[in-house]
């Protein structure tokens, strides 16, 4: 292959490629795309709800977000911590994955660690000929039973192998081997490696150690943000065949849903109540269906409101195309609610239903994603406003 074979986020007629049929498996097992024999060694790819991108042995296989790569990347980070700022992934504009991705990340662990690589306490477990810390008396005994030595100790050791550099190292490490990326920003990144020499490099599949961000590690928070959303999205591994994959796949209908209940908590922490992410709730007397709605805040325990996370609109020529509509009268009825808010990540903001016969409303809503963030994250406010004003107003 010669240069990547790229995809719209939305396509619906894809692409074809001469393809063997180890790495058309390959490339099945990621989820970027659909493939789908066409006889003769041909394949057709046609996107499968997941942008990304793809390597797997020459050939590049990307999916490019709607919303723009560095709109996703914010997206992802909110979800996971609402302190995400936009800053914190905008950076020298490129129009692969791959490269923003690294360029990102190399501009936010420079600013890290300008002023040096940051160090800290850890607590160690170890055997030493001399007493150091205290002894850990149990293991003594389990392990050494009548011998003065070695001694098992705990002490707290200053150092550079704290959670934020593995976090960053291991980040620096994986990108700096993926593909299409420019020979001085490679450099970069392998140089930024190097200034973390001594720091513990996660094996892949191993779970990020715990941090959190702190007035003393400000200056680290943005690029071990970045980095965690690497290493989440990110993997390297043998694929059928014996051929090699690196891959970075996210599923956006996923991060639309966890990026859109963490703005709406932030949204609505002003108001009474709290709001929780896949409400249980039973549709049947029998109790034999169950549902969760993506969204539901609650007062005293009570419902108050529903929102689910759409992030496309039924297809009008599907055999269902009202589907959103029947699942949300489902959630409004169990619930006891008058209104159900279906959130769309595209389009304009639909006609509300009014369902006949009750006085329950539907009202299909779009947040325009293409916004800056900080423009998304008020349209997630006034949201919020819109669906407590009832109730609100109920109270006074």
């Amino acid at each position: 292959m010669t240069g990547p074979i790229v995809l719209a986020e939305l396509s619906r007629t894809g692409v074809t490629a001469r393809l063997s049929d180890d790495t058309a498996a390959a490339l099945a097992t990621t989820k970027l795309v659909e493939v789908r024999t066409e006889g003769a060694g041909q394949w057709r790819l046609l996107p499968n709800g997941r942008v990304g991108a793809v390597r797997i042995d020459g050939l590049d296989v990307q999916v490019r977000p709607k919303v723009g790569i560095s709109r996703l990347l914010f997206l992802l980070g909110y979800a996971s911590d609402p302190g995400f700022r936009p800053e914190d992934v905008q950076g020298k504009a490129e129009p692969d994955l791959w490269p923003a991705l690294a360029e990102s990340l190399a501009r936010q662990a420079e600013r890290a660690l300008a002023r040096g690589v940051r160090q800290g306490y850890l607590t160690v477990d170890d055997s030493l000929a001399v007493l150091r810390g205290r002894i850990r008396v149990a293991d003594q005994i389990a392990r050494r039973p009548g011998m003065m030595l070695p001694l098992e100790v705990r002490y707290d050791d200053y150092s550079t192998d704290i959670p934020e550099n593995q976090i960053l190292r291991t980040a620096l490490r994986r990108m700096a081997a993926v593909p299409r990326l420019r020979p001085d920003l490679r450099a970069r990144l392998v140089h930024l490696d190097t200034r973390l020499m001594g720091v513990t490099v996660l094996r892949h599949g191993a779970p990020t150690p715990p941090w959190r961000p702190t007035r003393v590690n400000a200056g680290y928070a943005p690029a071990v943000r970045l980095a965690e959303i690497v290493l989440r999205n990110q993997s390297a591994e043998p694929g059928p065949g014996g051929v090699t994959i690196a891959a970075f796949v996210v599923n956006m209908a996923k991060v639309f849903e966890d990026f859109l209940l963490t703005a709406m908590r932030e949204a609505l922490a002003s108001y009474p109540g709290d709001t929780r992410g896949q409400y249980p709730v039973l549709l049947d007397h029998e109790r034999s269906v169950s549902m969760h709605p993506d969204i539901v805040h609650l007062i005293n325990n009570q419902p108050v409101a529903v929102f689910d996370a759409k992030y496309k609109r039924e297809d009008p020529t599907a055999g269902y195309p009202n589907a959103d509509l029947y699942q949300m009268l489902a959630y409004c009825t169990a619930l006891r609610l008058n209104r159900g808010w279906l959130i769309y990540a595209h389009g304009t903001n639909g006609d509300r239903h009014r369902v006949r016969h009750t006085s329950i409303e539907l009202v299909p809503h779009a947040l325009n994603l293409a916004a800056a963030p900080a423009m998304i994250l008020k349209q997630v406010d006034d949201l919020a406003r819109m669906a407590l004003a009832p109730v609100e107003a109920a109270t006074l």
